[in-house]
């Protein structure tokens, strides 16, 4: 056989392989497809499309951030006109979000933080800016927001393209829609507080992944606009690998009647103030952040520029069903020079009764991690003093040394509570939606921290995982006083 014939052979096996597996994917792509027309019926809220909606073109010569709030002033204005006053007659219950005689509907809540928002002090030291994760609003970041504030800082909270609205308007936002966003905002920061003052920079979920971005992007600029410091709060830093293919879906969902296929969820949206339906584009928006920002990463490294990063404080549960934990060591704080940076995670309730109910999957992570000499960042758990008690302890271990110091912190573990989840930790256990409050509860308030639904399993439209998932940070005191001492 000579090289000619042999050569002709392998191209045409190659040419089978590939239309086999173009072939399989496709049969995999129509199977979810027809998969999908069993999920909830698509409503208004995700099917219309709002105007005028900030995108990343929109940034031209002279574009400021007042200009992008009054274009929130006119979407939230089309909000209005396009889906409250068009909601169906059987749309029109008390746990329907967009239905305006609804008590969780936004505009009945101590105020609409789906806005943007900003915290004034009279004579700043300095401004933060803070932004919100990926289906939630700038209601997120409240609590934070008010530990700045309460030292004295400028605080501002965009709501960035494609939140705070309707969970549709996810499917026409990409990641560089977010990141222009967070560009403006930060300018304004500047032009509130001064060329001089102090500007920090934080984010919670793909809000920290955006932050980190901005950040290295900004090591080799010296203007005013490089931030001082991040706070991080479960940043998105690494995702599971499957978002690759979160795209996919487009090969059918033109078609209308596979248009369900689009959806990673579709459910009933009681959450004044976060999504509950989710777009699979916007986790592959999100994926491509991720990547985007390890290549620089990798760059900043290779070019030995990553110790020009300012000091990153970060606040992550161990298990977290939403962002890989893990990564956050490995693809960032391990590439890191020592230059104040700092990991606080909180562990799973370490409680001997509940041993034998808990999976022990994050158990090598963390064994690895305790096993790591000379890190070139602090890093502390939080975790149970002993395995007889719920009282909490804070295990730090320096910066560049073995030594471990060992701090009690008069919390323990509340009853019921086996870990922190993604969504906890901004939150705070006052909060008046998502807390512990008794005293509001027995008011007949809406506290969706506190919902216990009982009954058979497989009736429920919403997941009864994401109704028990912990939706506030029973150590938020201690996480607090972090921040405030890191300032």
């Amino acid at each position: 056989m000579n090289m000619i014939t042999f050569g002709k052979r392998i191209l045409s096996w190659i040419i089978t392989l590939t239309g086999c597996l173009v072939a399989v994917i496709f049969t995999i792509i129509l199977i979810r497809g027809f998969d999908a027309r069993r999920m909830p019926d698509l409503k208004i809220w995700h099917t219309a499309r709002l105007s005028p909606e900030f995108k990343a073109s929109d940034m031209e010569p002279g574009f400021t951030f007042v200009d992008y709030l009054k274009r929130e002033d006119r979407l939230f204005a089309d909000l209005s006109r396009s889906v409250y006053q068009q909601i169906a007659v059987n749309d029109q219950h008390v746990f329907n979000r967009y239905y305006t005689e609804s008590f969780c509907h936004p505009d009945r809540q101590e105020k609409n933080w789906n806005r943007t928002f900003e915290l004034h002090s009279e004579h700043p030291k300095g401004g933060v800016l803070l932004l919100h994760g990926l289906s939630d609003g700038p209601y997120s970041m409240r609590a934070l927001a008010h530990i700045f504030y309460r030292q004295g800082y400028y605080v501002l909270v965009p709501r960035l393209p494609g939140h705070g609205t309707i969970p549709g308007m996810l499917k026409n936002t990409a990641w560089k829609d977010w990141v222009a966003a967070t560009d403006l905002a930060a300018h304004h920061v500047r032009s509130v507080i001064g060329s001089d003052a102090p500007f920090l920079l934080g984010g919670y979920s793909n809000g920290g992944l955006i932050a980190v971005y901005y950040a290295l992007n900004m090591v080799n600029n010296e203007s005013p606009m490089k931030p001082q410091k991040l706070f991080l709060f479960s940043p998105a830093i690494g995702i599971t690998r499957f978002a690759a293919f979160s795209g996919l879906h487009r090969v059918l969902s033109f078609i209308p009647y596979f248009e369900k296929i689009a959806w990673e969820s579709i459910a009933p949206e009681y959450d004044p103030f976060k999504y509950n339906s989710f777009p699979k584009i916007a986790g592959h928006q999100l994926y491509q952040l991720t990547r985007v920002t390890q290549k620089l990463i990798d760059h900043l490294k290779k070019n030995k520029k990553l110790e020009q990063l300012p000091p990153i404080q970060t606040f992550s549960s161990v298990v977290d069903s939403t962002v890989l934990t893990p990564s956050l060591v490995t693809h960032l704080y391990n590439q890191l020079k020592p230059n104040g940076h700092e990991l606080v995670l909180f562990d799973v309730n370490r409680f001997s009764a509940l041993e034998s109910f808990i999976k022990d999957r994050h158990d090598a992570f963390l064994g690895n991690l305790k096993e790591a000499s000379d890190l070139p960042y602090a890093w502390t758990l939080v975790t149970n003093q002993a395995s007889d008690t719920l009282r909490i302890v804070a295990e730090t271990r320096t910066a560049c040394s073995d030594a471990v110091t060992q701090e009690p912190l008069n919390l323990e573990w509340p009853r019921g509570i086996y870990s922190l989840s993604h969504v906890a930790v901004p939150f705070s256990p006052d909060d008046p939606l998502y807390g512990e409050r008794e005293d509001l509860k027995k008011k007949g308030a809406f506290v969706l921290g506190m919902a216990e639904p009982r009954g058979e399993k497989g009736v429920l439209e919403v997941p009864v995982d994401q109704l028990m998932r912990l939706r506030y940070n029973p150590f938020f005191a201690y996480m607090e006083r972090r921040i405030v001492e890191s300032m």
